[in-house]
């Protein structure tokens, strides 16, 4: 653990903070010489970071481990060893050299295959987001459709059960029909009562009459 801890401060500091200020000062100060050394310099460690990330995984377990990736960090950055500058000359430059146009094809590939890709995804998001669209459009028209079919229904209901007027010769309701006795009863009473005072009234104007004759 402490290994660990030492060798990424070792990378962190000496590998990466001090060769990037060294890149500056080559950059302000314009000379060439400085600016071709760190540039070769950051080529291997960018190399070196690669591979890093493989072997802290696989064999990391080897005894002295971080202390060989503290040595290796010293030796490129050492100005007697110039390590970066014999990797990048020696390894690197021949290398790349003799793969160059592979490369440069295999990156013209992948941008194109990455382009095509892009819009291929697009078409399909396009594609996915307005058949969502579509289809949360047509679940909210069928909940208003079905809102309304309930609201008339019920208007309908509403309807059904207000009394209805009915036509001469169809059947009324008891209700329409125990009505329609009591007003003939109530008209057949009256009508006696008019009769049978009608009926006084004569008596009283026949006797009335008999009187007179009796007297005369």
């Amino acid at each position: 653990m402490v290994s660990w801890i030492i060798s990424r401060l070792v990378v962190l500091v000496f590998g990466t903070l001090y060769p990037a200020y060294s890149s500056y000062k080559a950059v302000k100060s314009k000379d060439v010489k400085e600016y071709v050394k760190w540039m070769m310099y950051w080529i291997i460690f960018a190399l070196f970071t690669a591979v890093e990330v493989f072997t802290d995984m696989f064999i990391c377990w080897i005894p002295f481990y971080y202390e060989l990736k503290i040595a290796f960090v010293v030796w490129l950055l050492s100005p007697y060893t110039k390590g970066s500058s014999v990797l990048y000359r020696k390894f690197v430059h021949p290398t790349l050299s003799s793969k160059e146009k592979d490369i440069d094809e295999y990156i013209c590939q992948a941008k194109d295959k990455s382009y095509d890709t892009l819009v291929h995804f697009g078409r399909k998001g396009l594609n996915v987001a307005a058949t969502a669209a579509v289809m949360a459009a047509t679940k909210s028209q069928g909940v208003l459709s079905d809102r309304l079919r309930s609201f008339s229904m019920q208007d309908l209901a509403s309807y059904q059960e207000e009394p209805v007027n009915t036509a001469p010769g169809t059947k009324q309701p008891a209700a329409a029909a125990a009505a329609a006795a009591a007003g003939q009863h109530r008209t057949r009473s009256m009508m006696r009562s008019k009769s049978e005072s009608y009926n006084k009234g004569e008596q009283i104007s026949l006797c009335t009459v008999h009187e007179l004759k009796s007297c005369c």
